[in-house]
């Protein structure tokens, strides 16, 4: 997986070479740049917003000179808004529309062309354009690329609809937008369980950060998910389980029926990590090993302290130590054991299911121990 990781990394860092290299400006904008000056706007200057991004968008496609897209895509993005407030809901629906409008018809066009290549990088191009253009009208034309065949295209469209900016502008009081939440919730969740390391970790921020019960239920899937990759020791990436951990932690309530399941996996998904770093000495390799000494140690101070109200560090002193011995004893004391609850499971008031005989666990579930052993 190593490889293959590799192999992604070198591929999205060549592309975005190609793509954001800059070169002069092409597109005409004297006409934008005095539209963008108006106090009011009329039909006029409607058609020359509509005509600038359709020139811009068509150098965007036509092009072969790949070292001038990063100029092209600058010259439209930072003509999105308006320079007078007096104008800028105006210019801001009129700019949204259009280039709904040409980037769609420039997404169909891409697919026509006959050379692969070209292809590939005129629709990353729109992608790139599309995610930092943070506009929800174009939401659907990145949710449109989520399944694509090649992994970069994949990612810039998952990271077009749950980059920070976009997701601020999912303001789920707007009837429009929360459906759109809704809907965007509903395509990462048939990715989570078949994408990168990468692109997962761009869905859990958008589970994260995106305030509707739909991504918080994606949020609880995504660590039911690695859960069972610790079980059966098939997890990659193992820092990724430090912003899972943040934002479980983060998504706990005071009351409500969700605050035993979310505190549930919050503990189980913490313990495996900790039993991993603890049964995977020789089976982990050093990368491995140092990412999750990063998990253990950073939710202890963010996340531990945090929720018992008091500043925890015998885990940060375990790993610093390689005492495994104290990490196991603090595993028991916070997480619980056979014998009684752990702290955190009293302080947030959750169990971890039930037993055979029908009473409730008091452990987290144990790890099995690492293949071959």
């Amino acid at each position: 997986m190593r490889d293959k990781r590799t192999i992604f990394v070198v591929l999205w860092v060549f592309f975005l070479f190609l793509l954001m290299h800059s070169a002069t400006e092409a597109v005409e904008t004297v006409e934008i740049d005095r539209v963008r000056s108006k106090g009011v706007l009329d039909e006029k200057d409607f058609k020359i917003i509509d005509g600038f991004i359709a020139d811009a968008v068509r150098a965007l496609v036509d092009t072969r000179d790949f070292t001038s897209i990063a100029k092209e895509r600058t010259v439209i993005l930072s003509r999105s808004s308006s320079n007078e407030q007096s104008a800028a809901a105006q210019y801001a629906e009129q700019f949204s529309e259009s280039a709904y409008k040409h980037i769609s018809n420039a997404f169909k066009e891409a697919e026509k062309l006959t050379s692969e290549e070209h292809k590939l990088k005129v629709i990353l191009n729109l992608l790139i354009l599309v995610d930092g253009m943070e506009n929800v009208r174009l939401a659907e034309l990145a949710m449109l690329k989520m399944q694509d065949d090649n992994a970069i295209i994949r990612y810039w469209a998952v990271h077009s609809v749950t980059n920070p900016g976009f997701i601020k502008r999912l303001n789920p009081t707007e009837t429009t937008n929360l459906q759109l939440a809704e809907s965007i919730t509903e395509e990462l969740k048939k990715l989570a369980d078949k994408v990168s390391p990468e692109i997962l970790a761009l869905i859990v921020e958008f589970a994260g950060g995106v305030d509707i019960p739909q991504a918080e239920n994606l949020l609880l899937r995504i660590a039911d998910m690695r859960i069972n990759k610790y079980a059966d020791w098939t997890v990659e990436y193992e820092l990724l389980d430090s912003t899972i951990l943040k934002l479980l932690d983060d998504k706990i309530p005071s009351e409500g029926a969700n605050k035993p399941a979310i505190a549930h996996r919050f503990a189980q998904l913490y313990s495996y990590a900790i039993q991993r770093y603890v049964k995977g000495e020789e089976f982990l390799d050093y990368r491995q090993r140092q990412q999750l000494a990063s998990v253990l140690v950073e939710t202890e101070v963010f996340c531990i302290s945090r929720r018992l109200r008091m500043a925890q560090s015998i885990i940060k002193k375990a790993v610093e130590e390689d005492d495994y011995a104290a990490m196991l004893q603090e595993h028991s004391r916070l997480l619980g054991d056979e014998t009684r609850p752990g702290q955190l499971a009293l302080e947030l008031k959750f169990d971890y299911g039930e037993m055979p005989d029908g009473s409730k666990r008091t452990a987290p579930l144990v790890l099995p121990d690492p293949p071959g052993k």
